[in-house]
């Protein structure tokens, strides 16, 4: 049974670092922009425009087969042969469920928590900060002044909720949909990955083969 390891993120949460470091220190593969790379290099597609829709839900009809899970690539390819986000999700939907069967790994985003709420050895995880200390970690690492840094807090709150919301009837960030929460300003980062290490190995030994 393969550990997986689901991290939602609020933006200047320093998720995918910590979710980086995570992988590094267990030796697990780690997955982020790499699904967008993997699903446009599988399906001899741009990267860039897959980029471009990542995690932005939108309505059509394919949005019933997305739920459905059920469909293959050439049916829902046949109601529109275009690509969108929920073309794109479902296209995660199935390259998530495969990475979950092909070794232990650490998955950044894309409702993969959702997708894969089944699978045995998974352990959700939700990283958040207040707003003060996110708008200090943006300015700092993208030397962005403090209006473009609440601005981009602001904005991208709004898109992951509505994203995560939109594909799995859920509300992002509400506790009852992960394993833990963890307020990434409480500690220092290395802190942070120490204790949620402990937190994974602790949770290991309860999975059952």
């Amino acid at each position: 049974m393969n550990t997986i390891i689901t991290l939602g993120r609020q933006l200047g949460s320093n998720g995918k670092i910590i979710g980086k470091e995570l992988a590094e220190k267990l030796g697990y593969k780690f997955y982020d922009k790499e699904i967008i790379g993997r699903i446009a290099k599988e399906n001899g597609l741009s990267e860039a425009v897959f980029s471009e829709m990542d995690e932005k839900p939108t309505t059509s009809l394919l949005y019933s087969l997305v739920m459905g899970v059920q469909s293959t690539k050439g049916l829902y390819y046949q109601y529109n042969d275009f690509l969108n986000g929920d073309n794109l999700f479902r296209l995660q939907v199935d390259l998530i469920r495969k990475i979950a069967k092909e070794g232990p790994c650490v998955i950044v985003g894309r409702c993969a928590d959702y997708i894969l709420r089944d699978e045995p050895g998974l352990i959700s995880l939700f990283l958040y900060a207040d707003t003060e200390s996110r708008v200090k970690t943006l300015m700092e690492r993208d030397g962005t002044s403090e209006k473009e840094a609440r601005g981009a807090v602001s904005k991208a709150d709004k898109r992951r909720s509505n994203y995560y919301n939109f594909y799995t009837n859920r509300t992002w960030g509400n506790v009852n949909n992960y394993n833990l929460c963890i307020d990434t300003a409480s500690l220092p980062k290395d802190e942070c990955v120490k204790f949620l290490l402990s937190y994974i190995k602790e949770k290991e030994k309860t999975f059952i083969d």
